[in-house]
């Protein structure tokens, strides 16, 4: 295997990833020499890449869409919370050359979130989680995980949420996607995983009078940063917190485990990956 740490993120189209410019950061902070490089895949010829990567001396992997589920089925092993979401997006390649998926996103969720939000704790009441999409798997399974007693569930299609509360069994109420207001006040978390928001656009048709200081409030769309949600939840004296920590802190039990390195989380990086 080579001796230089070469690690990819595989996507198709993949030229809006930010993740090799993040990686470059950390491996520039860290003073490794190694490699982060995007590779555009299309689906077809996923698996003959993949299953090559070991043999031509990669690490390993970030998938980003549409390999999350593809990756999961080819991997030799799986980690019990990737197997939980149904998708992978960090793969480490052993000396063996053996593929093991791991599913991170929850995990740089609920990382930003207590970063953000140093007192928040799911166990303080009802979360309401709108959308109902490939993010929302993963953040479901992280509430889950840190005990919330009650997740309302809401997607402007209803029959997936409905298909995706199944999947995660007791706990989770899914909602007609205008019947959320009658909820909202006695929601403790609520987290917009739609792209309702980016760059301006989209209207989450949420009753903003009803939000109030005892609500912690966190949106996954970073662009722009502040949401119009954010923007009316820090006017309601909501705790806040934007979505870029969850990109950031994603990635960082990938780069720690391919180079050996624990990453360190910046203002100067938050700035980069805006830029």
């Amino acid at each position: 295997m080579n001796t230089v740490p070469v690690v990819a993120v595989l996507g198709y189209p993949i030229h809006h990833s930010k993740s090799p410019k993040m990686h470059g950061y950390w491996l520039d902070q860290a003073g490794v020499s190694g490699y982060y490089v995007p590779l555009e895949v299309h689906p077809d010829n996923f698996e003959a890449a993949l299953k090559n990567m070991p043999k031509l001396g990669f690490r390993g992997a970030n998938v980003t869409i549409p390999h999350k589920e593809r990756a999961l089925e080819i991997a030799d092993f799986v980690s019990e919370r990737a197997q939980r979401i149904g998708a992978a997006n960090t793969l480490y390649f052993d000396v063996d050359g053996k593929i093991h998926a791991d599913n991170t996103d929850g995990y740089g969720f609920i990382t930003n979130l207590k970063k953000g939000a140093s007192e928040w704790s799911a166990k303080d009441g009802p979360a309401l989680v709108l959308g109902a999409g490939g993010a929302a798997r993963a953040i479901l399974d992280a509430l889950i995980t840190e005990e919330t007693p009650i997740i309302y569930l809401t997607n402007r299609t209803k029959e997936r949420a409905l298909d995706l509360a199944s999947e995660f069994g007791n706990g989770i109420e899914v909602l007609d996607w205008d019947k959320k207001n009658s909820v909202l006040a006695e929601v403790k978390t609520l987290i917009n995983t739609t792209s309702l928001g980016m760059n301006g656009v989209g209207d989450l048709g949420l009753d903003f009078s009803q939000l109030t200081g005892a609500m912690t409030v966190t949106d996954i769309v970073y662009t722009p940063l502040e949401t119009d949600l954010l923007k009316h939840a820090k006017q309601r004296g909501c705790t806040c917190v934007d979505g870029l920590g969850m990109l950031i802190y994603q990635g960082v039990p990938g780069f720690s485990n391919w180079f050996r390195e624990n990453p360190k989380v910046t203002d100067e990086l938050r700035e980069l990956l805006l830029s």
